[in-house]
């Protein structure tokens, strides 16, 4: 894997991976909070299999990426832009899981024909969605982290610097997979720790805020991952999702949470090649 500096043009840089070249179908992947932009390590031997590329970033303030304090969401499509002109490719899917779902269907409803097809895995929906109770089935340490967010930077930045631990309430079904092969969480999330309390404020404030989209300007295929007893981002949110946008498919593994649904990631990533024409 290849990682790189990208020029943004406001000054700073993107930091970028790639794990291939060619003609291979580029996945782009947006990484969750707090995670760095490696792409999913688990996923390489079906990737391999199917003539898959990666490529990825650091969102800004994470890993090698330039702060960029008041990002929003919509962001993320100019920066899956720059990453991918930086790089040579023209035309790619997206791949998102939890937070990275958000910007990944930012990518898919901003860069026109330019995505092919997106997945989104236990993706949180927009914050104040109409018909949508956001907090319903969240588990008490997202509530609070979430709800502090809305009330603004100063109250966020309080939080995240008073120590208050974060309990995502991991399933049985999500703890194996953690001491299985998405093990590699360990790696990413080190990494995103390591950046600070910034990106994490950074995130959530634009979680929480207008997305600078509409989820029905979405008009290429969308696969929803979600599982069915996620604490983190409730599977509600993934319903809501399956409804407003133009073209999804919804498939929610009931048994799943917030990290194990990601074991439908080679099955994800077949319905990605398949999309983008075998």
């Amino acid at each position: 894997m290849r990682e790189t500096d990208v020029p943004l043009p406001d000054g700073g840089v993107l930091h970028v991976y790639d794990t291939g070249e060619g003609d291979r179908l580029a996945v782009l992947w947006h990484h969750g909070t707090p995670n760095t932009g490696a792409p999913p390590r688990p996923l390489f031997p079906a990737s391999e299999r199917l003539g898959i590329r990666w490529i990825s970033y650091d969102r800004p303030g994470y890993g090698g990426s330039t702060p960029r304090p008041g990002r929003d969401v919509a962001s993320a499509a100019g920066y899956a832009a720059l990453a991918a002109d930086a790089l040579g490719v023209g035309r790619f899917a997206v791949m998102g899981h939890s937070g990275g779902g958000p910007h990944a269907l930012a990518c898919a409803a901003l860069l026109g024909e330019r995505v092919v097809a997106a997945v989104a895995g236990a993706s949180l929906a927009p914050y104040g969605a109409p018909g949508l109770d956001y907090f319903a089935g969240m588990a008490a340490s997202g509530v609070l982290s979430l709800s502090t967010a809305a009330r603004g930077r100063a109250e966020k930045e309080r939080l995240q610097e008073s120590g208050i631990p974060y309990d995502p309430e991991f399933t049985a079904a999500d703890l194996a997979a953690l001491h299985g092969p998405w093990s590699w969480f360990d790696e990413v999330v080190g990494a995103g720790v390591a950046s600070g309390h910034a990106p994490v404020v950074d995130d959530d404030l634009a979680y929480v805020a207008p997305w600078g989209f509409e989820p029905a300007q979405v008009r290429v295929p969308v696969l929803l991952l979600h599982g069915g007893l996620d604490r983190i981002a409730p599977v509600a949110h993934a319903r809501w999702l399956a409804v407003h946008l133009p073209a999804a498919e919804l498939r929610v593994g009931e048994e799943d949470g917030h990290i194990s649904v990601l074991t439908a990631g080679d099955e994800a990533l077949g319905w990605i090649r398949e999309r983008a024409g075998g």
